[in-house]
């Protein structure tokens, strides 16, 4: 039987259209600091965080960011393993 040349649906990307709108992390100074910030998905967020902002749980379920510094002086794995998630709002006032 001739196989198919039509592509098939990878199951892992049925949300890839959000994913590419909230994927994007950016780089923001903040109390001179640089740090990089990458937007989380409602569809994305499966585990209940702490907010180092305000102290509350980011259910899952809800849009937050995950935050870690991009000018640490340890490097960027140990910056990365320092990562935190925040409400978005926390974030924006910090």
């Amino acid at each position: 039987m001739p196989r198919s040349s039509r592509r098939r649906p990878d199951p892992r990307h049925d949300d890839s259209f959000e994913r590419f709108l909230s994927g994007f992390a950016r780089t923001e100074v903040r109390r001179g600091s640089e740090w990089t910030v990458q937007p989380v998905a409602p569809s994305r967020s499966v585990k209940t965080y702490s907010c180092p902002g305000c102290g509350g749980s980011i259910e899952p379920g809800a849009a937050h960011v995950v935050v870690w510094r991009a000018d640490g002086v340890l490097g960027d794995a140990a910056d990365l393993a320092a990562r935190r998630h925040w409400h978005t709002h926390c974030w924006k006032v910090f």
